[in-house]
């Protein structure tokens, strides 16, 4: 058998940078070896250039047309960018060169105005690589803006915190026995930690679903935590209920800000850098917090020579420190967009889709969302809940009929309900999705959405609807006007189900699983007989 190889150890030529002229390519014949000659020593060589005396191998033709002269010397079109520098590749004829083109000092000034611009330019691109990353969303800088006002007043308050439990324990047990006010720190500290793991335990799936309520809900706890200690060289004989009651608040605040942050910050992550903007934020809590302690230490110096003046200080810069704390966390909350889905979430997008046609971004979701107080829940009329029919509830006959005409092809089925809220416990009519066990994200896109369109026809006749129920949902008229309504949103929401889910994902939704809480996540079995 011959072989065709064509071995070229030497006939590489890369040429300097100049100017070619146009290509004249010829095809290049094989060459068939004798057997004896079949195997060829290769050899290498370090150098790029053209060995002398080198002749073309039989068999291959040279390339045709005038040889490339070297360009004349200039700039080329690559340009390096790192920290406070920038350069530029530059061709003099002979040699490669790398030129600064940002003004640095290859090109210095005698200018003072131009000199401190440049230093300052300097200096900010040196603090942005140190505690920025590289790759994160454009948020990402409002959060940290307000996250330093937060951490810097949160530290502060800390301290002085501490420094009144101390002076609690040395007025309070000043003459116990050390072991005395060791065994009050440990049962503080003992019964925090207990009710941290109740405490997580019992919330798992909010932290998912209600991530920024919880957070913003337990920095006020932790705040208010702060008060707390602060009292106890005030009250000296309580110390041990004071601290053990204020622990307790720090411990859930604690596991709340550490089990939502890494939430918060794959949301900035938008390269999947997420180890680099942890690290990021693991530095810029330290600066942060440094700078608090900085901030305490001062006040304390400036009011060392008057003990109670300085026992009464953080009675008087409590209230502004915790105001400017909370302000900082509601602020930077505001400046964090979640990708993922929750039914809240995903009801915010499909009412803007029903209303407007098109799928927000989720800046709009969040701006749309806010922190969602526990007290602003449900003030909508028909409000949309995903679970199954409470039996201590009233059940409207319209619900009956949902349940008996659903098929083994449903996976949900959307019903009325009636539930009691407030205080008074007045009566209010709902619309509720259940779900059907194996029902996929895409059942739960559809029947939302299906719920959504539902609230739509539901608020166009509202007073109609008011009045039928509050008569009575007996009449035929009232059932044939429901299972009209149903027929009309499936058929909506099945026309819009494919474009809808399209539009999510090129907007970046994670749109392939949609978070539940532990109601939401109640399911129901068809039962066929």
């Amino acid at each position: 058998m011959q072989s065709t190889f064509y071995t070229a150890s030497n006939s590489h030529y890369f040429p300097s940078p100049w100017k070619s002229p146009e290509h004249n390519f010829t095809v290049r014949k094989s060459i068939h070896y004798k057997p004896q000659n079949r195997f060829k020593i290769l050899t290498f060589t370090n150098s790029l250039r053209i060995p002398l005396g080198y002749e073309p191998e039989e068999g291959v033709e040279q390339v045709s047309g005038p040889r490339p002269e070297p360009a004349s010397p200039g700039r080329l079109p690559v340009v390096i960018r790192k920290p406070g520098r920038v350069s530029r590749y530059y061709w003099d004829g002979n040699r490669l060169q790398v030129v600064r083109v940002d003004g640095g000092a290859s090109s210095f000034s005698f200018d003072f105005d131009d000199g401190f611009r440049k230093m300052f330019r300097l200096c900010g691109s040196a603090f942005r690589d140190f505690f920025i990353p590289k790759q994160v969303s454009g948020n990402y800088m409002d959060y940290v803006k307000w996250k330093f006002l937060h951490r810097v007043f949160s530290s502060a308050l800390q301290v002085l915190a501490t420094q009144a439990m101390l002076r609690a324990i040395g007025i309070g047990y000043s003459r116990s026995l050390p072991s005395a006010a060791a065994l009050n720190w440990v049962l503080k500290d003992g019964l925090g930690r207990l009710s941290r793991c109740i405490y997580t335990a019992g919330l798992a799936s909010a932290f998912d679903t209600n991530l920024k309520r919880v957070r913003f809900s337990t920095s006020v706890m932790f705040s208010l935590s702060i008060g707390v200690e602060l009292l106890t060289p005030t009250f000296p004989q309580y110390f041990l209920l004071l601290a053990s009651v204020a622990n307790i608040a720090k411990q859930i605040s604690l596991a709340s800000y550490l089990v939502t942050n890494t939430a918060i910050r794959r949301s900035f992550a938008i390269a999947d850098n997420l180890g680099e903007v942890s690290a990021k934020a693991q530095l810029q809590t330290v600066c942060f917090d440094t700078l608090g302690l900085l901030l305490a230490a001062v006040l304390n110096l400036l009011l060392k020579n008057n003990q109670s003046l300085q026992a009464g200080l953080p009675f008087v810069i409590y209230p502004i420190f915790s105001a400017v704390d909370l302000f900082g966390i509601y602020q930077g909350l505001k400046h964090v967009h979640l990708q993922t889905l929750t039914k809240d979430r995903l009801e915010i997008i499909l009412n803007i889709w029903i209303e407007s046609g098109y799928v927000p971004s989720p800046a709009e979701v969040s701006k749309e969302e806010g922190i969602d107080f526990l007290w602003s829940k449900d003030k909508k009329i028909w409000p949309i809940r995903i679970g199954c029919l409470n039996p201590k509830d009233q059940i409207p006959k319209l619900s009956m009929m949902a349940m008996q005409y659903s098929s083994a092809e449903d996976y949900y089925f959307i019903c009325m309900e009636i539930f009691c809220r407030g205080v008074k416990r007045t009566k209010q009519q709902g619309i509720l999705l259940c779900l059907r066990e194996g029902a996929s994200t895409a059942d739960i896109i559809m029947g939302l959405l299906q719920a959504c369109y539902i609230h739509k026809a539901l608020l166009v006749s509202k007073s109609w609807w008011e009045n039928i129920l509050g008569v009575g949902d007996s009449l035929d008229s009232v059932l044939n006007e429901w299972f009209k309504v149903i027929e009309d949103s499936k058929r909506c929401a099945q026309r819009d189900l494919s474009l809808l889910n399209e539009q999510m994902l090129g907007l970046g939704w994670a749109a392939q699983n949609i978070l539940l809480s532990t109601e939401e996540q109640a399911r129901y079995s068809f039962v066929d007989d």
